[in-house]
Formats: structure tokens, C-alpha cells, sequence
């Protein structure tokens, strides 16, 4: 049985580095996920102009399937 998980995807560049960063959550919603992209993106608008000129940041919820994933909630259907 394979489920539906969307993926949030961090990337972040900085000058003069040899590689893009990047960081992840899974999350059993996309209505979470939205909610956790938010939420990022609010906290990186936050931040110091300066700190937003050295660090640039895209973020995606990207929906893939997934086995069943042990502890992670499934959907409520509607």
C-alpha cells in the first residue's frame, strides 16, 4: 500500500560557497505542509536585511509517495 507524504524542501545559497544547502520535513498534509512553509517563510522575512542579503531560500511542499511511514499520522478522509 503506498500512502501520500508531501515533502518540504529548504534550499538556501550563500556567496561564495561551493554547494547549496538544503534541509527537509515530511508531513502527512498538505494543508501541514502549507502551514510549515509559511511558517519558514515568515521566519526567514524576519530576519536582518543583512542577513537576507548573504542568504537567499527557496522552499517547495513537493507531494510524492511513500510506503507507510511508522509514526506518522495518516489523513482523516473528508
Amino acid at each position: 500500500m503506498m500512502i501520500k507524504i508531501f515533502f518540504l524542501l529548504m534550499i538556501f545559497s550563500t556567496p561564495n560557497q561551493t554547494t547549496v544547502k538544503y534541509n527537509a520535513a515530511i508531513y502527512p498534509t498538505e494543508d501541514v505542509c502549507m502551514e510549515a512553509k509559511i511558517g519558514f517563510q515568515e521566519a526567514y522575512n524576519a530576519k536582518s536585511a543583512e542577513y537576507k542579503a548573504g542568504t537567499k531560500t527557496q522552499v517547495f511542499c513537493i507531494e510524492i509517495e511513500s510506503f507507510p511511514i511508522i509514526g506518522m499520522p495518516m489523513p482523516q478522509a473528508a
